[in-house]
């Protein structure tokens, strides 16, 4: 079972929720809305590439 931590960036219920599993993808999904199934899957190599990019602002609006 995957265990989901909800974006410190959080409010008002319009979350994002990351979760990891051991041995498996990091899925990110919407809060609101947590059994719908609808996910975005990320390996852990580009989960690492995604976090990385934020981090060096490279997908900050000009």
């Amino acid at each position: 079972m995957i265990q989901y931590q909800i974006s410190s960036y959080c409010s008002g219920g319009a979350c994002v929720e990351v979760g990891r599993s051991p041995e498996g993808p990091v899925v990110v999904r919407d809060s609101k809305d947590p059994e719908r199934g609808t996910s975005l899957v990320f390996t852990r190599e580009e989960w690492t590439a995604f976090v990385a990019g934020v981090k060096a602002g490279e997908f900050d609006l000009a």
